[in-house]
């Protein structure tokens, strides 16, 4: 049996984002890493007899745009104020066939090719990496896009204000600020992982020409929608199952300067509290990250090495908001009965909510094989065990 609400989603995330305790422990589904596949959404939607139109949030991750109608079965407490594309950015995607499949690609703003097979229809992959061969000379003439065009923010303003002034939810942006991810998605994973032994030097010039795309376009973002917003989203994946992707001592060399100057940047223009993503078992890097000057972890993967949710909330309690840990999407959400994922949650939730500063949501976004009814556990138990007493 579920507890009373007293408080708003607002005033809920805000309570739970300053460390004080809420009525409950806010729910987030919705967003770019915790979102939903849409194959995932169209069996849910049958499940809960839902109908809606089903619409692409993110082409790349094959993610749904959620109704309200499901965000508020589920008592959600985030919505998403979202940039868009340039004018002069075609975003369209093409069909191509090869070896004869049939191809969606989608070449984003910084050239990166992406594609997803029609007889698969799951994720786009990268299919191209536009500065494989580049050198340190040819950065000077590539064609990165302007983070300052401003007709990427085209009409946030005023939704943004529309949700403010005629809903109750907390406003979150989208994710962003991807200073190293960029990179290796530009050059390659082998050909960066080699970069960074061999040559540094282009590595910390590339990094410089994607952080200056960011300054730009958090000025630009923050001038629409900075005293609005309560959350502001930005990450790199730095870890993986076992431990930080790459040597720390270049993360905190090369790669964690230019992620502080963004978090700092951003602080300077809005007091929205930073959330930061990374997968994996990044337990080592959160000190930096903390330093850095973020507020918010996600998707706190719990699956991962080193990664258990009671030593996280014991070691940074009152001094980190965990948003996500919800649920072992690895082995439990996907395979386990409803009972269990249910059980599953409840145990996390016990363990990231004494005191505060936690926030429900899946260990990354939903995928398309998890089952309907699990989902439905999933969001259920968060609500039924979030209350506080």
């Amino acid at each position: 049996m579920a507890g009373k609400e007293t408080m708003t989603s607002r005033e809920r995330v805000l309570k739970t984002l300053n460390h004080k305790i809420p009525d409950r422990v806010p729910i987030d589904l919705g967003g770019f890493q915790s979102g939903i596949h849409r194959m995932a959404y169209e069996n849910l939607l049958q499940q809960l007899g839902i109908k809606d139109e089903v619409k692409i949030l993110d082409p790349i991750q094959q993610l749904a745009v959620p109704c309200e109608e499901l965000l508020k079965r589920f008592h959600v407490d985030i919505r998403y104020v979202c940039a868009r594309r340039p004018d002069s950015f075609d975003s369209s995607i093409k069909q191509n066939t090869r070896d004869s499949r049939l191809w969606y690609d989608f070449k984003d703003e910084f050239g990166i090719v992406w594609s997803m097979p029609d007889d698969q229809q799951l994720y786009m992959d990268i299919s191209l990496h536009p500065l494989a061969e580049a050198t340190i000379a040819d950065l000077a003439d590539y064609p990165f896009p302007n983070g300052s065009d401003h007709s990427r923010f085209t009409g946030i303003r005023e939704k943004a204000l529309q949700l403010r002034k005629k809903t109750p939810y907390a406003i979150s942006t989208p994710i962003g600020g991807m200073v190293y991810e960029l990179c290796w998605y530009m050059r390659g994973l082998e050909r960066w992982f080699m970069d960074m032994i061999e040559s540094p030097a282009f590595c910390e010039a590339l990094l410089d020409q994607v952080l200056k795309f960011w300054m730009d376009y958090y000025t630009g973002f923050m001038a629409e929608v900075g005293d609005i917003i309560d959350v502001v989203q930005i990450g790199d994946d730095l870890a993986a199952q076992h431990g930080p992707l790459f040597s720390p001592d270049f993360y905190r060399r090369i790669v964690k300067p230019r992620q502080k100057k963004i978090i700092q940047h951003i602080k300077s223009l809005t007091s929205a509290k930073i959330w930061y993503h990374t997968c994996g078992g990044c337990n080592e890097l959160i000190p930096d990250l903390m330093d850095n000057g973020i507020d918010i972890l996600n998707p706190v993967q719990i699956s991962a090495d080193n990664m258990v949710p009671e030593e996280l909330k014991e070691k940074y309690r009152q001094k980190l908001v965990f948003w996500g840990g919800g649920c072992d999407a690895q082995h439990v959400l996907p395979f386990a009965s409803p009972d269990e994922v249910a059980q599953n949650v409840r145990r996390n939730i016990e363990a990231f909510k004494p005191g505060g500063g936690y926030v429900f949501s899946n260990v990354h976004n939903i995928q398309a094989d998890v089952p309907a009814e699990n989902i439905k556990a999933l969001f259920d138990a968060a609500y039924e065990f979030g209350f506080y007493d």
